[in-house]
């Protein structure tokens, strides 16, 4: 049955539900002639209707459009885009192939899907992706951002599916590894004192970009920027997936929960030449990505084999409208932009001065609540952490994570850089007016080493990966502390037990917002693994057996937690100085007071901190020493005494104690075990 249509509008962009029906706009600037493809269903092989579009009446400018009376919220389209297949002029128009609106809200047909059919010539409809059309009408109950300040943020860095998908996970099978499955896991969360999840990516992205035989788990492949990942929902109705993923928000919301998306607009799942045609590269390839001067290649600063152009017009429109709706219809927090400096690249590859697309989600004021946090590099050697543009932009401070890792486990040379980490970086960040805690600290992520495999393995062991053990990164500034991987030597446990706590103490003690990754609170191995993007199995995942397994160590990890997020000194919004004068003020000692040695073969540091506010007088030392070593303590007055919150090398409960029952240190001075860090509260008698 023919279907009628009209003329439709050039905006908004995208799928819109408007009274009596939807209009459809999409930009394509070379095509010749567009077709907008109607499904009945997910796994639909056929289009029950086609509508071809009329260049004279369903196209303004650049922009081709209509308005279908009768739809609705829910409903399945696609697009057919003929035009010139010239790749050498980087037109690359294939009518054959189904595409996704690059706007769409919601992905359908994952059960049909086939990543290989639109790679291969012919027509790949009964495999291709569907976008759903996504109304505006979901009952969000009052829920609200949250807006937490950096200081008084506590940020969990987590994999949605991961997070559940274990056997042991303590929800129903069919919500595992789903939106719907984290929700049962808030409580946990509250419990551990986080004020912030940070979701590894759910833009919609492709499963099968991953060698054979696995599948991509991390998520930085997107192939639809405005969609939540379908896989993990448990409804995959039409509809299921942004109305579950609306829950999940609401739901953290909350319980006082931000959610921060791990956000990817720097490459696609289109890959290189070779790739598929899922969606840009055929509505507009030229506009869409940055190629190389031989328009037939990609220029890849990615390492994924194409580059999005997002300084180019078309381009920084959608990125815009891709965040303003993540925030004003998914209710989200904020943003952490994988590989951020690529935004940085004019549409030949250059770093601008001046990155327009930058300058603008910094700005746009439906953004000005959110947190955005920059990955300050790029995998073509741009390299920005302390010179990322803008004045609201956080970051994610790598030299935190390599300086501590290198401290801890006993490099030469390493204290001055661990005081630069502790106080907030400010050798990297010498602004007289940046807040101090837009520096993101964290000793470890998903890309790398878990906490316990950091101190469990020299080496990376990354065979499952099907790479011959020659991906992921080479330099860890891990140590295995005498033996490579598990081991039954008590002496070597219970060393690697107080390194991890050793670098969970500095992460917590130091000037910034704290990352802690999925996991490490209960020791999650990945066996060695530090490049785990394709093991979507029990390696990569959340064991929630091993929070009995690791009682001790989650109590440390909540302890600590809760102990400096009940600090002022530790949400303070200045940076520590150092004249004791002032407030907060800091003072360095070494197993001295007053007297740190900062020359190349020191491995110890202690610090005082002082805030007005009552309990907050700290005195901290750090042995990074094979030999124990004996620290002068600062004198108190009269009618107070130091009172021991944390010692690494005693075992649990003495590990940490809660300040009401923390035991009074009353000697001058304290011997720290080798390789432990030790903290004080100054408290009335």
């Amino acid at each position: 049955m023919e279907l009628r249509y009209e003329s439709g509008q050039s905006f908004p962009l995208g799928a819109t539900v408007l009274p009596g029906g939807v209009n459809f706009c999409v930009f394509s600037k070379n095509c010749t002639a567009l077709e907008l493809l109607l499904f009945d269903a997910p796994d639909a092989a056929r289009p029950s209707h086609v509508l071809r579009l009329d260049p004279q009446r369903n196209r303004t400018f650049y922009y081709w459009h209509a308005f279908v009376p009768g739809l609705k919220p829910g409903q399945l389209y696609g697009y057919r885009v003929h035009g010139p297949y010239v790749p050498h002029e980087g037109l690359r128009f294939d009518g054959e192939k189904v595409l996704l609106d690059p706007y769409t809200r919601e992905v359908s047909g994952l059960g049909t899907y086939e990543r290989a059919a639109a790679m291969r010539p012919g027509d790949n409809c009964a495999h291709a992706l569907k976008s759903v059309v996504v109304g505006n009408d979901y009952d969000w109950k009052g829920d609200h951002f949250l807006v937490e300040p950096y200081a008084s943020s506590v940020i969990y860095e987590m994999h949605v599916g991961g997070f559940t998908r274990h056997p042991s996970a303590g929800v129903p099978s069919e919500k595992r590894g789903t939106y719907a499955g984290l929700i049962g896991t808030i409580p946990y969360l509250q419990s551990l004192g986080i004020t912030a999840v940070e979701l590894l990516p759910v833009q919609h992205f492709d499963e099968q970009d991953a060698p054979a035989g696995l599948a991509n788990y991390w998520g930085y492949m997107p192939v639809a920027f405005f969609a939540p990942h379908q896989g993990y929902s448990s409804n995959r109705a039409p509809l299921g997936a942004v109305n579950e993923f609306r829950d999940m928000v609401k739901a953290l919301h909350r319980a006082g929960i931000e959610v921060i998306l791990d956000i990817v607009f720097n490459h696609t799942a289109e890959r290189d030449h070779t790739g598929p045609l899922l969606s840009l590269r055929g509505f507009e390839n030229r506009a869409y990505y940055i190629l190389q001067e031989n328009q037939a290649r990609y220029a890849d600063f990615t390492g994924c084999g194409n580059t999005i152009n997002a300084n180019q017009s078309i381009v920084r429109r959608m990125i815009l409208d891709c965040l303003r709706y993540w925030v004003s219809e998914m209710h989200v927090d904020g943003f952490r932009f994988d590989l951020a400096s690529v935004l940085s690249r004019d549409e030949s590859g250059r770093p601008l001065k001046n990155p327009p697309i930058l300058w603008e989600i910094e700005s746009d004021p439906v953004l000005a609540g959110t947190k955005i946090i920059a990955e300050a590099w790029d995998a073509a050697g741009l390299y920005q952490v302390g010179s990322f543009v803008g004045h609201r932009w956080a970051e994610w401070n790598g030299p935190f994570r390599d300086d501590t890792r290198r401290f801890v486990k006993g490099d030469a040379g390493m204290v001055e850089q661990l005081a630069a980490r502790i106080t907030g970086s400010p050798d990297l960040y010498p602004q007289a007016d940046r807040e101090p805690n837009r520096t993101i600290n964290f000793v470890t992520c998903h890309d790398g080493f878990t906490l316990n495999d950091l101190v469990s393995y020299n080496i990376k062991h990354n065979e499952h990966n099907g790479e011959q053990n020659r991906d992921g990164a080479e330099v860890n500034f891990s140590w295995n502390c005498g033996v490579e991987g598990p081991t039954d030597d008590p002496d070597i446990s219970a060393l690697r037990l107080r390194q991890m706590k050793n670098l969970l103490v500095l992460l917590f003690v130091s000037q910034g917002t704290p990352m802690l990754l999925m996991g490490d609170e209960v020791r999650r191995t990945q066996a060695g693994n530090n490049n785990a993007y394709g093991q979507d199995n029990a390696l990569s995942w959340f064991d929630w057996d091993a929070a009995n397994r690791e009682m001790d160590f989650l109590r440390f990890v909540r302890g600590l937690i809760a102990f400096t997020q009940a600090r002022e000194i530790f949400r303070e919004e200045r940076y520590w100085v150092t004249d004791g004068d002032s407030d907060p003020h800091l003072i360095w000692h070494g197993v001295q007071l007053r007297a740190p040695d900062w020359s190349q073969h020191s491995h110890c540091l202690a610090f005082e901190l002082n805030h007005p506010q009552p309990d907050n007088h700290l005195h901290i030392m750090v042995n990074a020493y094979w030999e124990p070593l004996t620290f002068a303590l600062p004198p108190l007055a009269g009618g107070e005494s130091w009172h021991r919150i944390v010692d690494t090398a005693l075992p649990a409960p003495e590990d940490f104690c809660e300040p009401d029952i923390a035991p009074a240190v009353t000697a001058t001075h304290y011997r720290l075990t080798p390789r432990s860090v030790v903290v004080l509260l100054a408290r009335g008698m």
